[in-house]
């Protein structure tokens, strides 16, 4: 994409993920820009979507991107925010970052701080990472329903139906409701009860309750919850089976992979006419095809996720795209080469196909624990 202009590359480098060589890094990205910014944003498009629901007639129009804005922040808050309070990793306090991942697991009605830090810093970081101790490998198993011997087109057929299936959304929401709720500290609870007790009695009162049904808990449950699974099938990829040798840096870093979005851009050396084709068809597909995956789905630092499992503690997190490039960069000491893809698409085929040709036996469904369903549901992203 260099043959965009100079003023697109900082724009560019956030959208795809992907620095520039020598691109000096963003000093204003901190963790209390990004905090502000998935706040703010859900604030936004709060707004929009309830001026497009007050003027309706073709101003319902304005609900699409009211949801889209609304959503990115949702997600941001869970995925960026959440995560990195929960490996205490945030502001580096204890105090201070519990009591923002109570109150975003408060906000959003996920699985509760307290549970969540435990499993995810135990079970997912740890020795058991894509183990069936691991709750994202659960999730594939027993929530998606996908099976080591599974073709491409059969994963794709699976989770695209659960992706559009109701009774998938029912469970998935009642999930989400259970593991917030069980065992949660007495903050969270009253934080949630408060927010969404007032919320409720005072559209209830002013009549305007379907400004926080559609407004708020669309994006909230049907939305977050499509992100949500189509962000678990690029998490990382299935061991190779037959593995000897299940430890180490060389094996986790095998793990996962950035996931940088976009393509390349047309060549500027072609013929006029099929120029004009080819930036068409360029434009059409970054818009519609690859910002959406980043703005709604691979938010935030998930598009280089594989520097955060090599350096989950790392106080320069905020930086994400440009730390994890500087790191490639130098090598990458101690670790394997970075490995990445480009696309969504293509991500979530290179983790079917590393789950097609695992060890069966390894991943077998009957060897897993006997857990629920609805509490699988709560464990799908990191």
């Amino acid at each position: 994409m260099r043959a965009l202009p100079r003023f697109t590359q900082y724009p560019l480098t956030v959208f795809t993920g992907k620095p520039l060589a020598g691109q000096s890094a963003l000093s204003w990205w901190t963790p209390g820009f990004h905090l502000v910014s998935a706040v703010f944003s859900m604030a936004a498009g709060l707004v929009v979507s309830c001026v497009g629901l007050s003027l309706s007639g073709a101003w319902l129009l304005l609900l699409l991107p009211g949801w889209a804005v609304t959503l990115h922040g949702m997600r941001n808050l869970r995925m960026m925010i959440y995560h990195q309070c929960a490996h205490r990793n945030m502001y580096r306090r204890q105090t201070l970052d519990a009591v923002i991942g109570r109150a975003t697991s408060s906000l959003l009605v996920i699985q509760n701080f307290a549970r969540y830090r435990r499993e995810h810093v135990s079970d997912h970081h740890a020795a058991h990472h894509m183990t069936l101790r691991d709750p994202t490998v659960q999730a594939f198993l027993v929530s998606l329903g996908l099976r080591p011997g599974m073709t491409r087109r059969q994963m794709w057929h699976r989770v695209l139906g659960k992706l559009f299936s109701p009774w998938f959304h029912l469970n998935f929401a009642v999930a989400r409701a259970r593991s917030f709720w069980h065992a949660s500290a007495v903050s969270e609870k009253v934080t949630s009860v408060a927010l969404y007790g007032t919320a409720t009695a005072v559209t209830v009162w002013t009549g305007t309750w379907h400004f926080l049904l559609v407004a708020w808990l669309l994006p909230l449950v049907v939305l977050f919850q499509l992100s949500n699974t189509l962000r678990l099938c690029v998490k990382h990829t299935f061991p190779a089976p037959g593995l000897e040798v299940r430890r180490g840096k060389e094996y986790f870093g095998s793990l996962t992979n950035a996931i940088f979005i976009g393509e390349a851009a047309p060549s500027p050396g072609l013929p006029f006419v099929r120029r004009t084709a080819a930036w068409t068809a360029w434009t059409a597909r970054m818009l519609f095809v690859h910002a959406p995956s980043r703005y709604l789905v691979l938010t935030g630092d998930t598009v280089v996720h594989d520097f955060h499992h090599r350096y989950p503690s790392t106080p320069r997190w905020a930086n994400y795209i440009f730390e994890r490039e500087a790191d490639d960069a130098a090598g990458s000491p101690g670790w394997p080469a970075y490995k990445h893809a480009w696309g969504l698409v293509a991500a979530i085929n290179l983790v079917f196909d590393s789950l097609s040709v695992a060890d069966p036996e390894e991943f077998s469904i009957d060897r897993l624990r006997e857990v629920s369903k609805r509490e699988l549901f709560a464990a799908f992203d990191d």
